[in-house]
């Protein structure tokens, strides 16, 4: 590990994203054409640094941990919310960022926290756990789901 942070001292990489939640999906149901996504809140307002650590178990981006990722590359949401499209267009879109994926407080919440890296060292809960940088995007997304439900709250993410 230390060789290939050395081997990439000169390029890092940089995440990106929002929380949506999808409100009417709560009151009319997540079929209803009022059940849109919207933007709830950008990642750098949560200051949540990027450990390569974390972002390999969560998304697969600088893997070299050997962590089985949650949510590798499923691409931006075709429902996704204005707010986050105008973001991610400003970041250059899909020619100039990658890795671009997300994941549901529904996927989060069934996560086993205690499972670990190749080298069975190192556990998701160390990596991006609530007591990792990632805690305080996990609180926002939690109590966004106690209101909206765990399905209809995600974090979209993408890399530079």
């Amino acid at each position: 590990m230390v060789a290939e942070l050395r081997q990439d001292r000169g390029m890092s990489t940089d995440v990106s994203g929002m929380i949506e939640c999808r409100p009417g999906a709560r009151l009319w149901g997540p079929e209803d054409e009022d059940s849109v996504w919207e933007a709830g809140i950008d990642l750098f307002l949560l200051n949540r640094g990027n450990a390569y650590d974390g972002l390999a178990c969560l998304f697969g981006i600088r893997n070299s941990f050997g962590f089985r990722p949650l949510a590798e590359r499923r691409g931006l949401p075709d429902d996704a919310s204005d707010g986050l499209r105008g973001q991610f267009a400003a970041y250059g879109g899909p020619d100039d960022v990658h890795g671009t994926t997300w994941l549901t407080w529904a996927e989060l919440a069934a996560t086993d926290w205690q499972e670990t890296d190749a080298s069975g060292t190192r556990s998701r809960a160390a990596a991006a756990g609530t007591d990792s940088g990632w805690g305080r995007v996990w609180r926002v997304m939690s109590i966004l789901s106690e209101v909206h439900g765990s399905e209809n709250v995600r974090l979209v993410v993408w890399f530079h």
